[in-house]
C-alpha cells in the first residue's frame, strides 16, 4: 500500500531538479530581460525622452475623467464678441468696466476679479474706474509677472499690493496649460522696464500671490481661514496642505518651475462654472441671488481677443479646443476651495524608486506572458488584457487623486514580451544550428568508415582471401559428394595437419567477407545520398 502511495505522490509532487530548472529559466530569460528593459525605459525617462507621451497619457487620463458640474460658488462675468458689439468698444472702457463693477457691488458678491489688462487709460472713465477700485476692498485684480524677454503689465489703478495677483498660467512644452503657481517672484527681464510696478519689482521678499489664489484666499476669510506655512515651508489651508510639484514629478521630466506650483485638477471642459454676459448684468437681467455671496470673475471669452489657451481637454493640433483665461482661473479657484472645504484630494504621484518598482512589475507580467504562451493567437489578446488592466489601474487611482505612470510601464510590458519572444525564437534556432552540425559531424563520420570499409574490400589481400574461401567451399563440395565411401574418412584422418580442416569444413569465412564488402559499399553509398539531399 505505501510503494503505489509514494509513486502516486511522487507523479503529484514537482520534481526539485526539474523545477529548479524551470526556475533558473524564468530567472535567465524573464527577469533579467525585464531588469534590462527597465534599466533602459528609466533611463529614456531620465533623459525627457517620454515626458511628451506621458503628458498626453494625462490628459487622457482627463478626459476620460467624469465631470464635477458648476461650482456653484463661482460666477464668471463673460464678456462675449456680442458684447463688444452692442458696447462699440474694444477693448471694453474704462467707464464701461467701472458701472460693470457698480452694478456687482449691488449684488454682493464676496470677492471680484479684474482678468482684464489695464495698465492704461481705455476709452474714457478713468478716475471713475479708480475711484471704484479704490472704495471696494474685495476687488481683487491681475497683472503680469516680469520675464526674462517680458517686462511686465501692471494691475488696474487704485488697487492696492494686497489686493493684486499675477494672472500668468506656466505652459508645458506643448504649450498646455496643467498646471498654475501659487505664489511666484517677478523675474529679472533683459527688456528696459519703462515703468516699474509691483509685478516686475524683482526681489526675494516680492512673493506675489496668483490671482486665483487670492481670490480663494479672499473668500476663504469670510470662513475664517487663514493661510499657514508648515515647518517644511508648505501651505496650509484649514485642513488642507497644499504641497508644491517637484521637478521630476508625475510624468515630468523637467517642470521647470522656481515657484509654488501645483497641478491643475479641471472640473469640466465647458460646464465648470456659471457665465452671465457683460451685457446681461449691465441691464440687470441677472437674479441677484446667483451673485450674493459668491466669487464673481470678469473676463473675455470673445475669440477675437487672443485670450484662449490649450488644455488638456485640447485633443491634438487639427482640431484645438481652447479654454478662456478667466474660465481656467476659475477651475483653479474651484479645485482650491473644493480641497479645502469638500476633501477633494490634489494630484499627489509617488516617488521615484516606487515608480520604478510599478515599471520593472509590468516589465516581468510581459515577459512572463511571453515565456509561457508561445502561440501568437494566443498571446496577442491575452497581451491586450493585460494593457486594458494597466490602463484601468491607473485611471482608478486617478479618480482618487494619483497620477503613476501609463507609458513606460505599457511600454516594458510590450518591449519586455517582445524581447523574451526574440530570445526563445533566436535560442530555439541556435539549438536546431547545432543540432544539424553534429547531424552532419555524425554523417561525416559514418562516411568516413564506409569508405575504410571499402578500401579493405577492395585491397588485393581481400580479394585473395575472397579468392581462397571460394577455392575451400569447392574442396567442401567435393570432400562430401565422397562421404559415402568408407575410405573417405580414413583419407581425412590422414591428411596433414598443416591443411587446417576447420576452414575446409566451414564456408563462414567467404560468408563474411562478402557481407562485409557488401555492408562497405551500402554505408558508403548511403551517406553520399544523404549529402546530395
Amino acid at each position: 500500500m505505501i510503494a503505489p502511495l509514494s509513486k502516486k505522490n511522487s507523479s503529484v509532487l514537482p520534481n526539485p531538479k526539474n523545477f529548479g530548472q524551470v526556475l533558473i529559466g524564468f530567472g535567465a530569460t524573464v527577469i533579467l530581460t525585464s531588469l534590462v528593459v527597465t534599466g533602459a525605459i528609466i533611463g529614456l525617462r531620465q533623459g525627457g525622452f517620454l515626458e511628451g507621451y506621458e503628458l498626453e497619457a494625462y490628459d487622457s487620463l482627463i478626459r476620460s475623467s467624469p465631470e464635477s458640474g458648476p461650482d456653484e460658488r463661482l460666477v464668471v462675468v463673460e464678456i462675449t464678441q456680442d458684447d463688444i458689439r452692442k458696447q462699440n468698444e474694444f477693448p471694453i472702457w474704462d467707464d464701461t468696466l467701472a458701472r460693470l463693477l457698480q452694478r456687482l457691488e449691488e449684488y454682493q458678491p464676496r470677492a471680484i476679479g479684474i482678468d482684464i489688462g489695464r495698465d492704461v487709460p481705455i476709452g474714457e472713465g478713468r478716475d471713475k474706474l479708480q475711484k471704484v477700485l479704490k472704495e471696494n476692498d474685495n476687488i481683487i485684480a491681475a497683472c503680469i509677472l516680469s520675464s526674462v524677454d517680458e517686462p511686465g503689465t501692471s494691475a488696474a489703478p487704485g488697487v492696492p499690493p494686497e489686493r493684486i495677483g499675477f494672472a500668468d498660467l506656466p505652459q508645458d512644452i506643448d504649450a498646455k496649460i496643467r498646471r498654475t503657481a501659487l505664489v511666484s517672484i517677478p523675474a529679472e527681464s533683459k527688456v528696459p522696464i519703462v515703468k516699474p510696478h509691483l509685478c516686475n519689482y524683482v526681489s526675494d521678499d516680492n512673493q506675489i500671490p496668483s490671482f486665483a489664489f487670492s481670490l480663494a484666499l479672499l473668500y476663504l476669510q469670510g470662513d475664517g481661514i487663514e493661510p499657514e506655512q508648515t515647518e517644511e515651508g508648505y501651505i496650509k489651508l484649514g485642513p488642507a496642505l497644499f504641497k508644491p510639484l517637484e521637478e521630476d514629478s508625475g510624468g515630468y521630466f523637467s517642470t521647470g518651475a522656481t515657484d509654488y506650483q501645483i497641478m491643475i485638477d479641471y472640473r469640466s471642459a465647458e460646464k465648470a462654472v456659471q457665465l452671465v454676459t457683460l451685457s446681461d448684468v449691465l441691464e440687470k437681467k441677472v437674479d441677484p441671488a446667483l451673485l450674493r455671496n459668491r466669487i464673481v470673475l470678469v473676463g473675455y471669452t470673445a475669440s477675437t481677443v487672443n485670450d484662449d489657451f490649450p488644455t488638456p481637454y485640447s485633443a491634438g493640433k487639427q482640431a484645438r479646443v481652447e479654454m478662456p483665461g478667466v474660465i481656467i482661473h476659475a477651475q483653479i479657484v474651484s479645485q482650491i476651495l473644493s480641497t479645502v472645504w469638500n476633501n477633494r484630494p490634489l494630484i499627489w504621484y509617488w516617488p521615484q524608486w516606487s515608480e520604478m518598482l510599478w515599471i520593472f512589475g509590468w516589465s516581468v507580467v510581459g515577459g512572463t506572458l511571453a515565456w509561457k504562451i508561445r502561440r501568437p493567437w494566443i498571446f496577442i489578446p491575452v497581451a491586450g488584457v493585460a494593457i486594458a488592466i494597466l490602463y484601468n489601474a491607473s485611471y482608478q487611482v486617478f479618480l482618487r487623486g494619483g497620477w503613476i505612470p501609463l507609458v513606460p510601464p505599457g511600454l516594458g510590458l510590450v518591449v519586455t514580451a517582445g524581447s523574451v519572444l526574440l530570445i526563445d525564437r533566436y535560442a530555439q534556432a541556435v539549438y536546431q544550428g547545432v543540432k544539424k552540425l553534429l547531424r552532419i559531424d555524425i554523417t561525416i563520420d559514418q562516411t568516413e568508415k564506409a569508405k575504410q570499409v571499402a578500401e579493405i574490400t577492395e585491397s588485393e589481400t581481400f580479394l585473395e582471401l575472397q579468392q581462397k574461401a571460394a577455392e575451400l567451399r569447392n574442396r567442401k563440395k567435393n570432400l562430401d559428394s565422397l562421404d559415402t565411401l568408407p575410405s573417405t574418412s580414413k583419407t581425412l584422418e590422414e591428411k596433414p595437419a598443416n591443411q587446417e580442416p576447420e576452414l575446409i569444413t566451414s564456408s563462414d569465412p567467404e560468408d563474411y567477407l562478402q557481407g562485409l564488402q557488401q555492408r562497405g559499399r551500402r554505408m558508403r553509398k548511403k551517406p553520399d545520398d544523404e549529402l546530395s539531399e
